[in-house]
């Protein structure tokens, strides 16, 4: 496979749309450490971000793209994987971040977080605590991996 530094590979590649990007990206960068790989745009319509090698693009909204701030409602959840999740929690907390979710363990094996940020989108912090069956906790397994 042709290899794109501008698109990592074996990953998705979520977009999350901020009314304010600028003052979101300061904001994700100081609360979650995440690092600015590029940017576009004058205004600033576009930044590629990457915590460990979970890689996001962040958009400024636009017409039909809107943050949940503006619809009043979350729009999803994303879940960023990280090693050391209890240290990743201590700083997220002592930036005062609106921690929705205390860290925890899960029925499904997961040691977990989570925030709400300054314009509304839900994240998760995880880091897999334990290897749990899915049907263990309830699931139908319809595919076994």
């Amino acid at each position: 496979m042709l290899r794109n530094r501008s698109v990592p590979v074996n990953t998705v590649l979520p977009h999350v749309v901020y009314q304010d990007l600028p003052r979101a990206l300061e904001w994700l960068i100081a609360t979650f450490g995440f690092v600015e790989h590029y940017r576009y745009g004058e205004p600033l319509a576009g930044v590629q971000v990457h915590l460990g090698e979970a890689w996001l693009m962040l958009g400024s909204a636009r017409e039909k793209r809107r943050s949940p701030a503006e619809v009043g409602c979350v729009t999803q959840s994303l879940t960023i994987f990280v090693e050391d999740v209890e240290t990743h929690y201590a700083r997220t907390r002592g930036t005062g971040a609106n921690i929705v979710e205390e860290l925890h363990e899960t029925v499904y094996g997961e040691l977990q977080f989570g925030v709400m940020d300054l314009e509304g989108h839900h994240w998760l912090f995880s880091r897999h605590a334990q290897d749990v069956d899915p049907a263990a906790w309830g699931a139908t397994v319809v595919n076994p991996l």
